[in-house]
């Protein structure tokens, strides 16, 4: 083995492949986009080189703001009910006595498999002001509450939220209970030998071996909150308003229906810098220490 690993031309041949791979799928592309932040181009004609106009107008412009509000409130609410309802689950998944534990770790998984339009027409029909079945059940509960969900400039943003932190929870619960399965048993012998319960020994001793797997599961939430796109493309347009714009919303706005491909790509860099400011702050607080057992 130390003789291939110091082969420097072997090395250099299977690594090759794939950083060709992606510099032409990612590198370049980034790059790409880097370069015309800095034109006003319409996406076909010659571009024109404006310096740094595109970002001056895009501090300048209020939507702006309200994208990156809505971004960071979607990266914050997701990355709370995921995990903490995918720990749960997990949690639970590894009780020895919990019946039908194949039947839960599908049904569990199965929104994450379906596509994004076919969720989103369900959650539509769910939070429907006039049939949904929320509205329903305070209607059944004898309750005078009604509430249209998407079209209030403060649920809106919300309901949408909803459905993506309900459709890819059984992502983080995959993860999180593979992690948990990894922890060997002798822990909880001696933890139960000390009198601990189920729910205390998970607390000290599970959770905290599952640190990796956390931070892997966060910087997937985190980023997936400020990429958000196709829920609210889907359920909302954007509306009410810009009520549920964010930068990838404002992005595809500006590119694809204002003819603004520079003013987009200026969005699409602050919407990268965004998302890797945030996993350097996780990879920076979160699970600084390997864990060996």
């Amino acid at each position: 083995m130390n003789h291939y690993l110091r082969n420097k031309r072997a090395i250099l041949l299977f690594v090759s492949p794939a950083c060709l791979l992606f510099t032409v799928m990612v590198f370049y592309p980034i790059l790409c986009v880097i370069l015309k932040s800095f034109t006003n181009w319409d996406g076909l004609n010659q571009s024109d080189f404006i310096g740094l106009k595109n970002y001056t107008a895009l501090f300048q412009d209020p939507i702006f703001y309200t994208a990156v509000k809505n971004g960071l409130i979607f990266a914050g609410v997701i990355l709370v009910v995921q995990i903490s309802v995918a720990t749960v689950l997990a949690l639970s998944m590894l009780d020895t006595d919990l019946r039908l534990k194949r039947f839960l770790r599908i049904s569990y998984f199965i929104p994450v498999v379906l596509s994004v339009t076919v969720v989103c027409q369900l959650w539509l029909s769910l939070l429907n002001a006039d049939y949904g079945m929320f509205n329903k059940i305070f209607e059944f509960m004898g309750l005078s509450y009604r509430q249209n969900w998407l079209s209030g400039e403060n649920t809106a943003i919300f309901a949408v939220i909803a459905s993506n932190a309900w459709q890819y929870m059984g992502y983080h619960f995959i993860l999180l209970l593979t992690a948990a399965r990894s922890v060997p048993e002798q822990y909880f012998e001696a933890a139960r030998i000390d009198g601990c319960s189920k729910w205390t020994a998970h607390l000290r001793i599970t959770i905290p071996l599952m640190q990796e797997s956390y931070k892997f599961c966060i910087v997937l939430a985190v980023t997936g909150g400020l990429n958000a796109f196709s829920n609210m493309y889907i359920m909302t347009k954007g509306g009410p308003g810009t009520a549920t714009y964010t930068l990838t919303y404002l992005m595809q706005r500006s590119a694809f229906k204002i003819g603004e491909y520079g003013y987009g790509c200026a969005t699409a860099v602050v919407l990268l810098l965004e998302c890797l400011f945030a996993a350097m702050v996780v990879n920076r607080f979160v699970a600084r220490e390997t864990v060996t057992y």
